[in-house]
């Protein structure tokens, strides 16, 4: 998936997102950090926004986002009409959202996953396909606006 990785977290997933954005730098990725900067608390749909904002702009993005449970900073990146956003707590779920939903954004629950697991989910979520097929006509009716 040669496309431009994006990163946004709250201050629950900072601490994940921080080794995820050295992990994918070490592995030759171009990731731009869009924040948080540290472990202060923040409002996750403020940065949420910021990477479903970035996509809508721009679709060669694919999005990595980070919160405590992954469900607000899913729910707020969901919001936008170019996003596809997944909730992945696990390798499978990681496949199955790119082959079967054609996903652009993978979201964590940084407080629920290990570091290699996050790093399983995203290796998996980047390096595996849309299947098209079926599912082409399904992913089209996916955006309301």
């Amino acid at each position: 998936m040669g496309k431009k990785l994006l990163l946004a977290s709250d201050h629950a997933g900072f601490p994940m997102k921080q080794h995820i954005y050295h992990w994918l730098k070490k592995h030759g990725y171009e990731v731009t950090d869009l924040g948080t900067d540290g472990e202060e608390s923040v409002d996750y749909p403020d940065f949420g926004h910021k990477l479903g904002s970035m996509i809508d702009e721009n679709d060669e993005y694919i999005g990595i986002g980070l919160c405590g449970s992954g469900n607000g900073m899913n729910m707020s990146v969901s919001q936008h009409s170019s996003t596809r956003s997944a909730l992945c707590w696990n390798t499978e779920i990681a496949s199955l959202a790119r082959r079967h939903n054609d996903a652009n954004v993978c979201v964590l629950p940084g407080r629920f996953v290990t570091q290699n697991q996050a790093e399983e989910i995203v290796e998996k979520f980047l390096n595996t396909g849309f299947e098209g097929g079926r599912h082409d006509n399904r992913v089209k009716k996916i955006p309301l606006k």
